[in-house]
Order: C-alpha cells, then sequence, then structure tokens
C-alpha cells in the first residue's frame, strides 16, 4: 500500500489474534511498530513468530484502562520515535452471557476495556498528531456495535459507543489532517469468539448461529482484517474519513 513505509504504527491488543496479524501486516508494509498489550507473555510470542522484523518491531506492556499509563506510554513512544503516525486501537474483551444475568461490576470492566480504553490512547495520540500535521487512526469496533448480538450487550454499546466517537473525533480533527475510520469485524475465529462455546448451552448456540448466518459460509479469520486496516492506514485512504465499514463476510450489508 503506498505511503506505510517507514511510518510508526502503534497497535493495542497486539497479543491476540487480530492483533498479531495486525502487527504482522503493518511490519510486511514497512512500517516501524510498537505493539501494546496486557499480556507479557503473549508480547513475547510474537516477537518470536516475528523474529524476522525485529528491527521494525518493538513491544510494550500497557494496561489501556489506566490513562496516566497510557499517557506516559505514548509519551515515550514519540519521544523515541519521534512520531506516531498510525494508532489502531484494537484490544476488546467480553464474555458471553445475558445482560439480566450481568453485573455491574462486569458492565465497569466492559466499559474500561472497550470504550474507556481506545479513548484514553486517542485522549494521549491525537494532539501529537496534530502537532505533526496529520495522522491515521483505526478503531476496531465491532458488527455487534452496528446492529446488536445476542450475548454481547455491554459490549455491542461499547462498540456503538467507539463508532459515534470516531465520527465526533473525525469531524473535530479533519482540518487537522487527522483521519479516523472504523472496521467492524463480523465473527472472527479468535479466543474471544471461541470462549462463547464455553459458556455453556446459551454460548454455544449463539455461537453455531453466527455460523450458520454468514453468506460466505465460513467464520472470519485474524488474517481477514488487517488488509483493510492497512489500506485505512496507508496514502490510499487520504481522502476517507469518519467510515465504518464490516468485515463480516457478508453477515451484514446495509450501510
Amino acid at each position: 500500500m503506498r505511503g506505510l513505509n517507514e511510518k510508526v504504527a502503534v497497535i493495542t491488543g497486539a497479543a491476540g489474534g487480530i492483533g498479531r496479524e495486525l502487527v504482522r501486516r503493518f511490519c510486511e508494509e514497512g512500517c516501524r511498530v510498537v505493539a501494546l498489550d496486557l499480556n507479557a507473555e503473549g508480547l513475547k510470542e510474537l516477537t518470536g513468530q516475528l523474529a524476522a522484523y525485529s528491527e521494525k518491531l518493538s513491544v510494550r506492556t500497557l494496561d489501556i484502562t489506566d490513562h496516566a499509563a497510557v499517557t506516559s506510554t505514548i509519551r515515550e513512544i514519540h519521544g523515541v520515535c519521534g512520531r506516531i503516525d498510525i494508532l489502531v486501537n484494537n484490544a476488546g474483551w467480553d464474555i458471553a452471557m445475558q445482560f439480566t444475568e450481568s453485573t455491574p461490576e462486569f458492565w465497569d470492566k466492559v466499559i474500561a476495556i472497550n470504550l474507556k480504553g481506545p479513548l484514553n490512547l486517542q485522549h494521549a495520540v491525537v494532539p501529537l498528531m496534530t502537532e505533526a500535521g496529520g495522522g491515521k487512526i483505526i478503531n476496531i469496533a465491532s458488527d455487534a456495535g452496528r446492529v446488536g448480538s445476542s450475548g454481547e450487550s455491554v459490549y455491542s454499546a461499547c462498540k456503538g459507543g467507539i463508532i459515534a466517537f470516531s465520527k465526533t473525533l473525525a469531524r473535530e480533527t479533519a482540518r487537522k489532517d487527522v483521519r479516523v475510520n472504523v472496521v467492524c469485524p463480523g465473527p472472527t475465529d479468535t479466543a474471544l469468539l471461541r470462549s462463547f462455546a464455553g459458556e455453556g448451552e446459551y454460548g454455544q448456540k449463539i455461537f453455531d448461529g453466527l455460523k450458520r448466518a454468514i453468506p460466505l459460509k465460513r467464520l472470519g479469520q485474524p488474517e481477514d482484517i488487517p488488509g483493510m486496516v492497512a489500506f485505512l492506514a496507508s496514502d490510499d485512504a487520504n481522502f476517507i474519513t469518519g467510515q465504518v465499514i464490516s468485515v463480516s463476510g457478508g453477515l451484514t450489508m446495509h450501510g
């Protein structure tokens, strides 16, 4: 893709299924990638898997729900790299359950990771991008935030919030050449989705129903997501901002 070589890309949730493929793709495109995750062991595995890109890749452990830690880490990255050109907010977490069976403590954790976490990153990164004359932000939301998803009520609320926030931030930062877009994966074969099958009969029914409903007749794979993200981060997408794109095998087709 045009314009990605030597850009500095910060990617959260880098140790997860989609996160690892995002890191791989941006390394392949020639970016200098800073991979962030709370899972230190997962980051260690990531560096081993991508040893061929050791000169391009660095990793840092980070709790994205901690605003002070996020601000400090982003400043450190900016100090070392000199700039941050691309931010991909990919980290996420959920457990399948019906809303009436959930608790306020569970809501707080889901909201902290899936909504406040991305807000923390953008709060730290956007001023640096505007000072530098622009940048690209891609927020990984979910089709659950576009059309709802049984068993994911609070998660869906967070992802819907990210979609609305991204459109607003895109308007606020357009004059500073910061482009903000959203990619919404549909059902994707990750540890998060597989955990649904482990949540009893209810979770298994959701899991099986999703597989049957996809027109392309398969679950998404982690490697299905990075192409769209890389495109939105590239110079090929310089006239695109405030958009929401589903990568779902046709599960959702309306705009």
